[in-house]
């Protein structure tokens, strides 16, 4: 399935890139041609004034003249042979040209700088001429623009596409992972319920109680973790519920768990007890996750110190391992599903804690700071 998708993904982006160097091509060919096209007409024009200038017509001025009245998009300057400006000129600001008087001087470097001026013969004897500077039309202004304009649209169409893509990859994502989540619960919930059924008998049997006791708690925590997986996918009921106490108890679940040279701290600050709206069930299931963690990082011996903050705008916890720490290339990928650093494991606790604090709590979680070999500290923020 994923397969698929990818390949679709792959196939749209295939797609948009052929349209972008389609219409960059084709855009840059239309300009070219417009450019030609007016550059020719310019010349050509230019080139019938120099013939009918050339003829026994002894009122030249009437040939210069229908420049005026033969062009209306085109910007001319007519000039002496010294490039100065007779004073006629088309296609310009009027009110600069009458007021500046360095306007069109202005004006005939910056065509002579890009096209070569055609030269009008005015005289035989002596040979007088006139040249004539010419610029681009208001077209080929607007279409020097024109693939901008088609590159930004096609480029937003891109952003549309990939957004759109990106948004049902992590939509069809979430929902394998729910439906995994959701059929592992269910797939536990067949011996769970069979072994509270044989822990029911071996109480009315009076078997030895510290077994059975230990039986049951395993039992219970077999109930726990399928309650857990079969919350996930569903929108949680958040409780107003003692933070420091669910802390302190998942603490000394690990501790009992932990090899005997881990130290584990829990800093409350001198609070009793701090509130906060929380699933305890996928609660305890994130600090369970990062200090399973912590104990990897530190092979055997070390530190764990679980801080804890009563602030206004929120209840902040920090969760400090004194273990290897993670590189800072991979600090980015710590919660991506699949992304792992241990020879085993899926790779999947921090993705789903990020999934129960960001999306169900509306907190956050983060990597607060870590250094190669002296330790990392996850952040949990959550919202009072």
């Amino acid at each position: 399935m994923f397969q698929q998708f990818l390949n679709w993904r792959t196939a749209w982006a295939v797609v948009a890139i052929l349209i972008v160097s389609g219409t960059i091509f084709y855009s840059q060919y239309v300009s070219s041609k417009i450019a030609k096209e007016e550059k020719a007409r310019v010349v050509a024009f230019g080139e019938s004034l120099k013939i009918k200038a050339l003829s026994d017509d002894p009122n030249v001025l009437l040939f210069t003249n229908r420049i005026a009245v033969e062009n209306d998009d085109i910007p001319i300057i007519e000039t002496d042979e010294k490039n100065n400006p007779t004073g006629l000129y088309v296609n310009l600001d009027s009110t600069k040209a009458a007021n500046d008087t360095g306007y069109l001087r202005e004006m005939v470097q910056k065509f002579g700088s890009f096209n070569t001026p055609v030269q009008v013969e005015i005289t035989n004897d002596p040979v007088t001429y006139n040249k004539y500077y010419y610029g681009d039309s208001a077209l080929q202004n607007e279409v020097r623009y024109y693939p901008i304009v088609q590159l930004f649209i096609v480029g937003l169409f891109i952003i549309v596409i990939v957004l759109t893509l990106r948004s049902s990859y992590r939509s069809v994502q979430n929902q394998v992972w729910a439906g995994m989540a959701k059929e592992t619960a269910h797939q536990l919930g067949t011996p769970v319920s069979s072994l509270e059924g044989w822990v029911e008998m071996l109480k009315e049997k009076n078997s030895d109680e510290q077994i059975v006791h230990e039986l049951s708690k395993d039992v219970d925590r077999l109930r726990l973790v399928s309650d857990r997986f079969g919350k996930i996918g569903s929108t949680p009921q958040l409780e107003e519920t003692d933070v420091l106490k669910q802390i302190n108890s998942m603490v000394e679940y690990i501790r009992k768990r932990a090899p005997d040279k881990i130290i584990f701290s829990v800093n409350d600050h001198g609070h009793e007890q701090i509130r906060a709206k929380i699933s305890p069930p996928l609660f305890d299931w994130v600090i369970e996750n990062l200090l399973k963690n912590a104990l990897d990082a530190m092979e055997g011996k070390g530190s764990i110190d679980v801080d804890i903050k009563d602030e206004k705008d929120g209840v902040y916890i920090d969760v400090t391992d004194s273990g290897k720490g993670i590189s800072a290339k991979n600090i980015s990928k710590v919660f991506k599903p699949g992304f792992t650093t241990k020879k085993r494991g899926w790779g999947l606790g921090l993705s789903l804690s990020r999934r129960i604090i960001n999306q169900y709590h509306k907190g956050e979680i983060f990597v607060k700071y870590s250094e190669a070999g002296k330790g990392t500290t996850f952040r949990i923020v959550l919202k009072k």
